[in-house]
């Protein structure tokens, strides 16, 4: 037990620094990716079916489910930075605490989340743009995913990032991943096998709640074999002993962290509702590419996760030195990533996009229509990969710092101060086009601000 404690150890003060991040940020990539493609697998076998309705239904409802990871972010990176930082400053014992204390708020905020979803659905669903064709699907699934599913969703994802910071990202990354991989298997089963045609989105609903229920259960096994090994608790006992101080350290990295990602949400919301305006065809183009350009999102997330922990310990340890070599480093590694997203997506535009849309239904020529806006959309949206990368890698450093006050200023000033008003500006002036247009205009305006927010992070932090 001692040599697995003095290992983790090592790959936050001594290991080389480009190894230390490989170690952290692959398994945390891969099962980015994993949990990437169960989520597009639903897009997928949807696609299948030719319905652009059934499409669109899924794309509106992105929002509520993607809810999920932002509040998991509330007690998962709060109370996962902290719980570093605590290692880093030698506090075992309090960081033990901090991570029951994670756990339960994790839980609660996950019933409160769904009962809210429940009692408010439909408003909710018209808000994001649901038409008449659209609404039956859309309530379908939001009840199955996110009212049945938001409580094991988000425990699954605090419990990961408590084991990540802790030094298991294998851990981590293994249960996300089992749960990723289960929805791609069940999906067919459920949509084309169990299910009568025509329920073909309660089935892909079916097959993501119970992938995770089985990921919650795995990773609540493995949080408590680490529990042995490492500052983390399970105990409700232990969670209640949390200092105060410890309390408002969470809430003050964890709650930016929620803005950051709700904000995404609510342009998500945005993007939607001005896609509908136009058409439920646009809308369903929109959803396409939302899920294709995920993709180095999904790696350069999964980069900057990695990154997270051995930024906070040494921030909190006193070695400034190896906390801008990391930075530095996964800068590099993202934008390099960033470029190469940027010339397969320009290559492969078009079966990229057909790949989630059936062209040999009923409903042929709506979805060759939905298609070559999905075509568009992409070409335009996927400029915006560098500048992407660079704010999210930005918002990474200064939470894993506990700079709660400049990661919210950052993401209030690139969503609602940039990035809305843009694509409502563009889209009135050039129709859909400007609104996919506004994504890498926006993107870029933000990634300056960010990379000026961080310089000045940094000079403060090393005087």
């Amino acid at each position: 037990m001692r040599n697995q404690a003095t290992d983790k150890t090592q790959i936050f003060e001594s290991m080389p620094v480009s190894r230390a991040l490989r170690t952290m940020a692959v398994p945390t990539i891969i099962s980015q990716l994993i949990n990437l493609i169960y989520n597009m697998v639903d897009a997928f076998f949807i696609g299948r079916t030719g319905n652009s309705y059934m499409m669109a239904a899924t794309s509106l409802t992105l929002t509520l489910v993607m809810m999920n990871t932002a509040l998991s972010n509330l007690f998962g990176v709060g109370g996962g930075s902290l719980v570093a930082r605590l290692l880093g400053a030698g506090e075992e014992k309090e960081a033990r605490r901090a991570s029951a204390f994670s756990v339960y708020g994790g839980l609660l905020i996950g019933l409160i989340y769904a009962a809210l979803v429940w009692i408010f659905l439909d408003p909710l669903l018209l808000f994001f743009g649901a038409s008449e064709a659209t609404l039956d699907y859309a309530r379908v699934y939001t009840l199955i995913v996110t009212v049945a599913g938001s409580m094991p969703a988000i425990l699954s994802m605090t419990l990961a990032h408590l084991l990540r910071n802790a030094g298991y990202s294998s851990q981590a990354s293994r249960g996300l991943s089992l749960g990723g991989v289960l929805n791609i298997a069940l999906d067919p089963l459920f949509m084309f096998v169990l299910l009568p045609r025509g329920n073909e989105v309660a089935g892909a609903a079916i097959a993501t709640l119970l992938s995770n229920l089985v990921a919650v259960v795995y990773l609540l096994i493995a949080y408590r074999g680490a529990v042995r090994t490492a500052p983390l608790s399970l105990s409700l006992k232990t969670a209640l002993e949390t200092r105060k101080r410890s309390v408002r350290e969470i809430f003050a990295v964890g709650v930016p962290s929620v803005i950051l990602t709700g904000l995404f949400d609510v342009a998500n919301i945005s993007v939607n509702r001005l896609a509908a305006a136009h058409s439920d065809l646009v809308l369903a183009g929109m959803g396409i590419v939302m899920k294709v350009e995920r993709i180095p999102n999904a790696i350069n997330v999964g980069l900057c996760q990695g990154m997270l922990p051995i930024v906070a310990y040494n921030y909190s340890s006193g070695n400034h030195e190896r906390k801008e070599a990391v930075i530095r480093t996964a800068r590099i590694w993202g934008l390099v990533i960033a470029g190469i997203s940027i010339l397969s997506f320009q290559l492969l535009a078009l079966p990229l996009t057909r790949f989630f849309m059936s062209t040999g239904s009923d409903n042929a020529e709506l979805a060759v229509k939905t298609i070559a806006f999905a075509e568009l959309f992409l070409r335009i949206r996927c400029l915006a990969s560098p500048s992407q990368f660079i704010n999210y890698h930005t918002s990474y450093c200064m939470q894993a710092m506990g700079n709660g006050r400049e990661t919210m200023l950052h993401s209030v000033v690139r969503q609602l101060v940039i990035y809305i008003p843009m694509m409502i500006l563009l889209d009135r002036l050039f129709g859909e086009t400007g609104l996919a247009a506004a994504l890498p205009v926006s993107e870029t305006l933000s990634a300056v601000f960010a990379f000026w927010l961080l310089r000045k992070i940094l000079k403060t932090h090393v005087k």
